[in-house]
């Protein structure tokens, strides 16, 4: 999702030819141009995006739903029964509990974390200095074949346990059309705790002006990944704003 983008940098610390970028916000701006241009990003109001992974072999749709405002969610189509997960409605951070079948709420730690992300929409590069965010440019790295410029993005810092914590994520940027294809970041929390995240992203199309992956992978780093299809992506989507807010069952 290049939200998701998307949804989504690097740097390099040797000399190039003249023929590559120099800097972190060279290969940045670089990146925002072939995505189609900081002025259509910033028009930009939400995403939808249909898509559908494979478990089991079985294919399990998914509508993923990302607001210029904050709001969020990804609805699983299961079985005939609906599942929302990673909800956001502008304060309440939720889900199905899918043993329940109930709404549940994130606790305030999580929510926090979440909240560290409010604005990135729809990419954490764009005007990522107005953010407090900084950027390096770490480097030049081949991955699977494919030469790319690294460059760490050092975000908000989070809260986990009482303690504060650096909020960093490494993009890999094709060192040729500057597409970013791999985003990898410490996993913080969970069973996984302490081992790399990773995103993959392929497949790139245009819509509307802008583009995006149609193709992508999350995982474990050296644990294989979950692929993801995008079937459709429509910009600036009309959504029931009630479909966000978390109604607690009595």
């Amino acid at each position: 999702m290049r939200t998701m983008l998307l949804f989504f940098a690097l740097i390099l610390t040797t000399s190039f030819t003249t023929s590559y970028a120099q800097t972190a916000d060279e290969v940045i701006t670089k990146y925002l141009t072939a995505m189609g241009g900081v002025d259509n990003l910033k028009k930009l109001e939400g995403i939808k995006m249909t898509a559908k992974v494979n478990q089991g072999g079985m294919d399990i749709p998914l509508d993923i739903y990302n607001l210029k405002d904050g709001r969020q969610m990804t609805v699983v189509n299961f079985q005939g029964k609906v599942i929302k997960q990673g909800v956001f409605d502008g304060t309440n951070l939720w889900g199905t509990n899918f043993m329940t079948m109930k709404a549940e709420k994130s606790d305030a730690e999580a929510t926090a974390m979440f909240k560290t992300s409010l604005g990135d929409f729809p990419d954490p590069f764009l005007d990522y200095g107005t953010k407090g965010y900084k950027v390096e440019l770490v480097g030049k790295e081949t991955v699977e074949g494919t030469e790319t410029f690294k460059i760490k993005l050092t975000k908000k810092p989070l809260t986990i346990e009482g303690k504060t914590e650096e909020n960093v994520s490494f993009y890999f940027f094709d060192a040729e059309d500057f597409i970013p294809i791999l985003v990898e970041s410490e996993i913080k929390v969970g069973p996984a705790k302490g081992q790399i995240s990773q995103i993959t992203m392929s497949d790139y199309q245009e819509v509307n002006g802008l583009f995006f992956p149609f193709a992508l992978g999350q995982g474990v780093k050296g644990a294989g990944s979950q692929p993801i299809v995008i079937t459709k992506i429509e910009l600036n989507p009309q959504v029931d704003p009630k479909e966000f807010v978390f109604t607690e069952e009595k």
